[in-house]
């Protein structure tokens, strides 16, 4: 019964989103994205607007039925159903607990892309270990280590919004361990999360950055504001 609630839940926002296809932008979308996955179409402000007013209509999802919601949109062919996701997830934030990590952090490392991992890592999983930092070294420790880049992005901008709260010593840690990545989404990462760092410590940063061997990309994103 729990699941056809469910169903019926994202069916609903199916219908809506389906009334504001736009064909042209989904081609665009699909290319910029690399073909990577299908699109409806739908413009950001527009879906978070779309997505606004059906959450005015039928709520967010209770606890107990938010895991089976989110991963059924997961599963939905079209991308903006795994933003719709993520907004839902960014509003409910504050009620996961740490049961809910395991299930969350299989979205990492499916349908896969710098569009959910970039909200996933920094907002979710950064709200998460921040509040239970006991899952840092059960996650974050570990993500780091796998052969899955997005895991190891997802390790390293978990603290992007951390600022003066930032686990120096573990962030640089870190990067070092990723220092020699030929991954560009790796090399990214590192400049991005240490660009952000840089506006609460500036001069760490830049003796890190002069005293790491870094890839190319990586240093140049590290200092462009300094």
């Amino acid at each position: 019964m729990k699941n056809q609630h469910n169903q019926q839940y994202v069916d609903n926002l199916v219908q809506l989103y389906s009334q504001h296809i736009d064909v042209d932008f989904a081609e665009w979308s699909k290319n910029y994205m690399r073909n990577q996955f299908p699109f409806l179409g739908i413009r950001t402000p527009e879906r978070r607007r779309l997505t606004k007013q059906f959450l005015r209509e039928f709520g967010v999802p209770e606890k107990e039925n938010l895991k089976d919601v989110i991963l059924i949109l997961w599963e939905r062919s079209e991308r903006e159903y795994q933003k719709a996701a993520l907004d839902i997830l960014n509003k409910v934030k504050t009620s996961l607990t740490p049961e809910d990590m395991p299930w969350l952090s299989s979205l990492l490392v499916t349908k896969s892309w710098w569009d959910t991992v970039d909200v996933l890592s920094p907002h979710i999983m950064g709200y998460l270990f921040r509040t239970y930092p006991e899952l840092i070294p059960l996650y974050a420790d570990k993500w780091i280590m796998d052969a899955n880049f997005w895991l190891q992005r997802s390790a390293i901008l978990f603290q992007l919004y951390y600022k003066d709260k930032t686990d120096e010593e573990r962030l640089l840690h870190y990067i070092r361990l990723r220092a020699d990545s030929e991954e560009f989404f790796v090399q990214k990462a590192i400049g991005w999360v240490l660009r952000e760092y840089a506006k609460t410590n500036p001069s760490n940063v830049k003796e890190f950055v002069s005293s790491t061997s870094l890839k190319p990309l990586s240093k140049r994103e590290a200092l462009k504001h300094l």
